[in-house]
């Protein structure tokens, strides 16, 4: 198993693309994050990172955002959400009018502390990939990005893996009703 850089030790990028040494925080223990707080679409949770030139604070909002776009980065996964979500969420879409939430998140669930994630993932892999292999890549990557763009240990994700897509399954003509 490769050997995870210290929270203290990760490196970020600016919008110029020079590489930060996020170094500076301080160096006290991570506490492990809360998992009795309101959920991350509630707005009022954050991660706060110090530093000796001020603080950062970083709402769940935006590591739940980075962990979702992270996860679908990955070629094997076709859809993310469990499958009455994701039934539900292309019925909104389909309204007209219809004030939708932002469907980018679906099937991301995460729980940030003051220097600490944990992230829960439900995905649709396509059928013959290797899920193993799916998974590991998916993981691998969350944890880079949440970890490369936020300063945050990620703690662990956890994977769902919720249903497959099968090609021509979904474009097949439904039966005719039976009755008129």
């Amino acid at each position: 198993m490769a050997q995870e850089k210290p929270a203290s030790q990760v490196a970020t990028t600016t919008p110029s693309g020079t590489t930060a040494d996020a170094g500076s925080r301080s160096p006290s223990p991570s506490p492990s994050p809360s998992r009795s707080g309101p959920p991350a679409s509630g707005g009022a949770r954050h991660a706060s990172l110090e530093t000796e030139r001020g603080n950062t604070r970083i709402a769940d909002g935006v590591v739940l955002k980075i962990a979702a776009l992270a996860a679908r980065e990955i070629p094997g996964v076709h859809e993310m959400g469990k499958g009455f979500a994701r039934a539900m969420g292309g019925l909104r879409a389909r309204v007209p009018g219809q004030q939708t939430e932002d469907q980018s998140t679906q099937g991301v669930s995460v729980e940030v502390g003051e220097r600490q994630a944990a992230i829960d993932l439900d995905i649709v892999t396509y059928y013959g990939q290797s899920i193993v292999e799916v998974t590991e890549a998916v993981r691998r990557n969350v944890i880079e990005r949440i970890e490369g763009m936020t300063g945050l240990q990620v703690t662990e994700v956890n994977i769902m893996v919720d249903d497959l897509f099968v090609e021509g399954e979904a474009q097949q003509p439904s039966a005719p009703p039976r009755v008129q």
